[in-house]
């Protein structure tokens, strides 16, 4: 179910403050920038403070006294408090941006570094636009709550101190009507705050299943024009945006209730301290420079405090983007070295199973007790209906899944307790999905040995017949291919992927329908080159088109989950039996 566009993700665990604090880990390696953009905030908010004692001091004493000079002086003053707040917060600006980048960027290596070393079994369950989300949107939104919205939340905390000292120094009985909103807005904040993350959780589900069904149709896109499936398709991704715009709506009311409240009760606190000291308190005990200075420190006083609202609005609808991120960390890598695990040397190619065991799926078998060597050097052919284990065979024995019972070895060696590097390394592998990189064709050929020269990869697509399409294009091997080969034919695609293999010079070969797009022309020409890369290596062959095998030292067939027959092409074609029946049923 987890693999399905319209499905929701369910967090696995509910969020606590463990996760943020965890989040810590990408932040401490710049506390060092950070406290010197407090450090700047800080200067920026007390010299902003300044301004309000000024407005006193002119209205108090220095208009009535009518001293000009003075005012003069006070005015020049306010104006550098302004400009020095202002000089402070944007240095303090910069240093934040530069930190939350960084911040993105160590969080984006570190889930692609997990990500290279997850199963297949991770990539088989989820569909890749949801993956792509995680990476690429949620970091961006959770960096700039780990940068700035962390400085910001100290900062408006201190901003609150700092004007509750100017306030009190001011007038003690109008600081107290100032603070009388407080216990009002605590109701209401957390009236809504649990409402506001569940709603925020749901905006992130419906944007990851659209995400998720917009990239597997851009994969798509030329099956969708095939079978002309384009108004289906855009009435369902229709319908995934409309329930992520309502989604959206929901969550943005209750975040849309915060700053209003905050700022009707600053508006009702204002007109608190006006009615005390105009009305309530004695005639002349409040002056005017007394009022104007209040209302402004009051004023400033409920900014910080929507500003806090705003930071845990962000930090609330952040934080299902953080449970997504660490859920992605905390997969487990199922396929990793062993501890003690030990780099393979150099092998001969002698592979064996022994009473194996295996399947994808808890309690559903694919092979069974499967047994058999392979001696160095020999070509071993894999052949048998679709979904019989041939593919899974192949799989095993360079550790893509772990077995659930028996054992594999190499050269005698249980690939188990060996490194997987060194275990691949020795390995040369065409699977059936012959993925072209975006880059040069040269890139792509060379993408399994990087040392590899310019001539010995010329020489790798000659031995496979490669060289011949790729010598026409315009650029030659320097030619520029998409994502996935788009502008090549499947049969080039494979060429391809054949001469990138061949470079690797492996040790053991596994060719998984490696001709199977490819012309019988060419597959003819291709042979050849086949048979020189067989030489020496002990290759696992699996072919539909049993024509392609029958020279191989051994064929072996594989249903029931495991090995019905084995035997050369002669010996099995003289058994009668499943193989007989599967070659002549070819031959008609």
């Amino acid at each position: 179910m987890r693999n399905k566009y319209d499905v929701d993700e369910q967090l696995e665990t509910p969020f606590n403050f463990s996760h943020l604090k965890r989040s810590f880990v990408y932040v401490k390696k710049y506390r060092r920038n950070m406290a010197g953009s407090l450090m700047l905030s800080i200067c920026a908010a007390i010299i902003g403070l300044i301004g309000p004692l000024i407005t006193q001091r002119a209205l108090d004493v220095t208009i009535p006294g009518k001293d000009i000079k003075e005012l003069f002086l006070l005015a020049l003053a306010l104006l550098c408090c302004n400009a020095g707040a202002m000089l402070c917060g944007n240095m303090s600006g910069r240093i934040m941006t530069k930190v939350g980048q960084n911040i993105i960027f160590d969080i984006r290596e570190d889930l692609f570094a997990h990500l290279q070393k997850l199963p297949f079994s991770y990539y088989d369950d989820r569909p890749h636009g949801k993956i792509l989300i995680r990476v690429i949107n949620y970091v961006d939104s959770v960096s700039n709550m780990l940068s700035n919205g962390i400085i910001m939340f100290i900062m408006e905390i201190l901003n609150m101190i700092f004007i509750l000292i100017f306030m009190f120094i001011v007038d003690v009985k109008l600081s107290i009507v100032a603070l009388s909103g407080l216990p009002l807005f605590m109701l209401v904040m957390f009236a809504i705050k649990k409402r506001q993350r569940r709603a925020w959780q749901s905006v992130s589900n419906k944007s990851s299943n659209m995400n998720a069904y917009l990239q597997e149709n851009i994969v798509g896109a030329r099956i969708t024009q095939v079978f002309t499936r384009e108004e289906e398709n855009a009435g369902i991704y229709d319908r995934l945006n409309e329930k992520y715009r309502k989604a959206w709506m929901e969550a943005v009311k209750y975040s849309n209730l915060v700053w209003p409240a905050t700022d009707n009760i600053s508006t009702l606190v204002r007109v608190a301290i006006f009615v005390m000291g105009l009305v309530i308190l004695p005639a002349g005990t409040v002056s005017l420079g007394t009022l104007a200075a209040m209302t402004g420190y009051a004023a400033r006083f409920w900014q910080p405090i929507m500003n806090l609202s705003n930071i845990m609005n962000n930090f609330i609808n952040n934080i299902s983007y953080l449970e997504r991120i660490f859920e992605t960390l905390d997969e487990p890598v199922k396929i990793h070295d062993k501890e003690g695990a030990e780099p393979l040397g150099t092998i001969e190619g002698a592979v064996s199973f022994k009473d194996v065991t295996f399947g994808y799926e808890e309690g559903i078998n694919v092979l069974e007790h499967v047994s058999f060597d392979v001696r160095p050097g020999e070509s071993i052919a894999l052949v048998g209906p679709t979904g019989a284990g041939k593919s899974t065979i192949v799989s095993l024995i360079s550790r893509f899944y772990d077995i659930q019972q028996g054992a594999i070895t190499v050269d005698g060696v249980d690939i188990s307790g060996v490194t997987l590097a060194s275990l691949r390394s020795q390995m040369g592998i065409m699977l059936q999905d012959s993925f072209i990189f975006s880059g040069t064709i040269m890139d792509n050929i060379r993408y399994g040995r990087l040392d590899a020269t310019d001539e010995e990869v010329m020489q790798a697509a000659k031995t496979v017949c490669a060289d011949q399409f790729i010598s026409l294009m315009e650029d030659g091997y320097d030619t520029q291919v998409n994502e996935r080969g788009s502008k090549l034919s499947g049969g080039e695609k494979q060429l391809i992927s054949f001469a990138r293999t061949l470079l690797s010079d492996p040790k053991i070969l596994v060719l998984d329908e490696a001709t199977s797009s490819i012309d019988a022309k060419t597959e003819a020409l291709l042979q050849k080159g086949i048979n020189e890369l067989l030489k020496g290596r002990t290759s696992f062959i699996i072919a539909h088109r049993l024509s392609t095998i029958r020279n191989c030292d051994r064929i072996m067939y594989i249903d029931e989950k495991g090995i019905l027959e084995s035997g050369s092409h002669d010996e099995l074609m003289q058994k009668h039996g499943a193989y007989y029946e599967l070659y002549t049923s070819q031959s008609v």
